[in-house]
């Protein structure tokens, strides 16, 4: 059952061939590409931002630290029985609340530790890694839930042989706190930084593209036949795509407007042949087998003079056409030596000129010129390729009898012939004008200076 909604069926069809050649959406690419970049930076950012600023706590921290170790050192004396005492007790008072978190240890070998009394029944544990009067800064487990951070060193007491070890520790509980809190806020403000760059990506990504979604209606509007170009102004970015959308939409109208006049004018040049075939058919003419020899050969021509039109329309299209002079002259000159060997046909000028035409039409143009030249010519051809800074003149001469000047323009015409004792269709010329002037050339005919025949200029559009 044939549907009631063809129109339906084809916009149907449409939307999901479109959906199944999609290669995805733009915006969602934008936003992924920005959310992928933004979360790299941030992440990066944030974790070296973290290590800037934890590191700046652990130091500050560890400065106290040394600070206490410094007050130490500068107050300790040794006593009568070569114990190790303070001159003045340290500030803080947490050294003398047991387990407080904050302690100090001032000992060395075979002798019994001087421990701060929040160590209570504690001691430091004295490494053996190092040997010298340098600060060192190192983290500890050795009280069970309690990490430390301790800051040694060693030092020699006024009255005394022997070295002694120096140490102020104090729990990280504090310094973990600081860092945690730290973390949480750089978290929290990364996330709204975040959060915030992605609403303006995806804000960038519609209103970036929105230019393009009007471009979608304006061609939607087209092709319903509201409109017939895109009259709207677009961002410079857009602005080519759309002149060129135009320039396409122009061509389409011109192309369809020169099948529309050569499907008239060959309806038009068929009517007669078909009508006077008809009337001798229908009066039972003795001479209507000639009769239709002749004017299915006339029709014969009419067809291949507008099939050779609409060829070069169709290829005109093509914005890579192109094609070298000189290899298609060689070729239409080994053609025309076979078909007239009494003739000779010679090849001069520029071997690197290039045309916007295509081959197939380039050979045409030029065969019609060379063999016309070849015909009613005296037996010499002279062709000459001149490039210039705008088109390619291909020149074609003859020593034959030339056309006079009041039918130079009159030759033109489709099926005009000076020479009808000679086989021919008459329409060499006028396919020659019809295709160069499709191609944006010309074709002008002279009397030749130099052999004194023909002399026809074929101008063609240079390609560089």
């Amino acid at each position: 059952m044939t549907s009631a909604f063809p129109f339906l069926k084809l916009r149907a069809a449409r939307g999901r061939l479109a959906r199944s050649q999609s290669t995805g959406s733009l915006t969602r690419r934008m936003i992924v590409v920005s959310a992928v970049w933004i979360s790299l930076l941030l992440g990066v950012g944030g974790y070296a931002l973290d290590r800037v600023l934890t590191s700046e706590l652990t130091r500050a921290f560890d400065g106290q630290l040394d600070y206490v170790l410094t007050a130490l050192i500068t107050s300790a004396e040794i006593g009568p029985e070569g114990e190790p005492f303070l001159n003045r007790p340290p500030a803080d008072q947490r050294f003398l609340e047991p387990y407080s978190g904050v302690y100090f240890q001032i000992g060395a070998k075979g002798t019994e530790p001087f421990r701060s009394r929040s160590l209570w029944d504690r001691t430091l544990a004295v490494s053996g890694s190092h040997s010298d009067f340098g600060v060192h800064t190192y983290d500890s487990e050795e009280f069970p839930g309690e990490e430390l951070r301790v800051v040694e060193r060693d030092a020699l007491i006024p009255g005394s042989p022997i070295r002694w070890r120096f140490q102020v520790a104090q729990s990280r509980a504090e310094l973990d706190a600081q860092i945690n809190e730290l973390r949480k806020t750089l978290i929290r403000a990364f996330a709204i930084l975040g959060a915030g760059l992605m609403v303006l990506a995806v804000l960038q990504a519609f209103y970036g593209l929105w230019p393009l979604r009007r471009v979608r209606k304006a061609i939607v509007a087209i092709r319903s036949g509201r409109h017939s170009r895109v009259e709207e102004r677009f961002p410079a970015e857009i602005e080519p795509l759309v002149e060129e959308l135009n320039a396409l939409l122009v061509h389409n109208e011109v192309q369809a407007e020169e099948s529309r006049r050569h499907a008239g004018n060959l309806a038009h040049a068929l009517k007669t042949p078909l009508t006077v075939i008809t009337n001798a058919a229908t009066a039972k003419s003795p001479d209507l087998a000639d009769l239709v020899c002749r004017e299915a050969t006339t029709m014969r021509r009419q067809v291949d003079h507008h099939l050779a039109r609409a060829r070069a329309i169709g290829r005109r299209s093509s914005a890579q056409a192109r094609a070298e002079v000189w290899p298609s002259l060689e070729a239409v000159e080994r053609a025309v030596s076979r078909m007239y060997e009494n003739v000779t046909v010679d090849l001069a000028g520029d071997k690197e000129a290039a045309v916007r035409v295509e081959r197939q039409d380039l050979d045409e143009m030029a065969g019609n010129l060379i063999e016309n030249a070849a015909k009613y010519g005296g037996g010499r051809v002279f062709v000459t390729v001149t490039a210039t800074a705008e088109c390619v003149e291909i020149v074609v001469e003859d020593d034959g009898r030339g056309i006079p000047d009041s039918e130079r323009v009159s030759i033109f015409d489709r099926g005009a012939r000076l020479d009808t004792e000679k086989p021919g269709t008459g329409l060499g010329l006028a396919i020659v004008r019809d295709v160069a002037q499709i191609y944006g050339g010309s074709i002008e005919l002279h009397e030749s200076e130099d052999l004194g025949g023909l002399c026809a200029k074929l101008r063609l559009p240079l390609c560089g």
